[in-house]
């Protein structure tokens, strides 16, 4: 009998997803050097960033949800690559999808296998096409080969590495980062 996948959707990210978007990331805190933050935030502490990203304008937050339940799969941002003003045409952007051991449907792998991360940036540069948006960049913690995969399937290129820039369960981590001609 065949099996059918859960249809997802992306739409803006609003208030009402501060609880679940706070797990994800909390998340990637707790297990692993994707984020150099290395303590667990509350929704309440997470507010601010969230508010950061409206509906409109360079700064945005796309969430996946899964049709039937709602379940919140993953998002992406785009955020200030750095606080000078010469920088207010470039964004730095990056995504985050749930975990989720759990077989799909299909009977074949994780949440992070089933191209949540591709829906959510084609929304996200989707949403940025109208805006004044010069440069998109992204900082890869190394190793990532997926998320590697995923910048090159959206057109980033390699720029250069940030060797042991971050401390991080008791070692150091380079980052590669990657720019996107918006």
């Amino acid at each position: 009998m065949p099996t059918q996948r859960t249809e997802v959707q992306v739409r803006a990210g609003v208030e009402g997803d501060l609880d679940s978007l706070t797990a994800i990331y909390n998340h990637y805190v707790r297990e692993t050097a994707i984020t150099f933050d290395t303590a667990i935030f509350t929704p309440e502490e997470r507010r601010p960033w969230l508010l950061s990203h409206p509906e409109d304008g360079p700064h945005r937050l796309m969430v996946a949800t899964d049709a039937e339940s709602q379940r919140i799969l993953g998002y992406a941002t785009s955020s200030p690559y750095r606080p000078k003003p010469a920088y207010v045409t470039s964004v730095e952007v990056s995504v985050y999808v749930a975990p989720d051991p759990a077989p799909d449907s299909s009977g074949g792998g994780t949440l992070t296998r089933r191209g949540i991360g591709t829906l959510l940036y084609d929304a996200l540069f989707k949403a940025l096409a109208d805006e004044d948006v010069h440069r998109a960049y992204a900082g890869i913690a190394q190793p990532n080969e997926a998320s590697q995969r995923l910048h090159a399937r959206f057109g980033f290129r390699y720029v250069g590495t940030y060797r042991e820039v971050g401390r991080k369960f008791g070692r150091y981590w380079d980052v590669a980062w990657y720019e996107k001609e918006l």
